[in-house]
């Protein structure tokens, strides 16, 4: 969409200096015509500072969207190596995923189409399988994974920095 406005602009930017020179060529030079160019000039600059400026947006938006993809993956990957650690069959690691997204038990099995009580069943072997004894343990033990302690250090403040008394 973005494309589209700049070169609606860059096409606008066009007829005015088209029509300015024709101006020129026909009227020679006059206070008018002066203030008519320059604005054109102008007009052509913020058109070539804006398609700049939306080519980067994105650019910047592909490496956003590439960083989002890498990281969905990296999350994946993590999931799947816990569970296969913890030994999990097919059906707790779909339940497992469902608590991870913040399903509750009656939530999960309207999903699943199964009992509550199956489904909280299914949990309890998860939770004892990962070693953990809840929902909110389990969803911690995967942020866990993905926090990393040294960015955290470095981001306090005045971490890095020196102090003087």
């Amino acid at each position: 969409m973005m494309t589209i406005v700049v070169a609606l602009q860059a096409l606008a930017a066009a007829l005015f200096l088209a029509d300015f020179m024709g101006d020129v060529a026909a009227e020679g030079w006059n206070g008018h015509l002066v203030a008519e160019g320059v604005a054109a000039v102008a007009l052509v600059v913020a058109v070539i500072v804006g398609a700049v400026q939306v080519r980067g947006l994105i650019e910047q938006a592909r490496q956003d969207d590439l960083a989002v993809a890498l990281a969905r993956r990296a999350v994946t990957d993590l999931i799947r190596l816990r569970f296969a650690e913890w030994r999990l069959t097919p059906a707790e690691a779909d339940v497992a995923i469902f608590a991870i997204k913040g399903a509750d038990i009656a939530e999960i099995a309207g999903l699943r189409g199964a009992a509550v009580g199956t489904v909280r069943a299914q949990l309890a072997r998860v939770y004892a399988k990962a070693g953990l004894h809840s929902h909110s343990a389990l969803v911690a033990r995967f942020l866990e994974d993905l926090i990393d302690p040294a960015a955290l250090a470095s981001s306090e403040p005045g971490a890095g920095s020196e102090h003087s008394a």
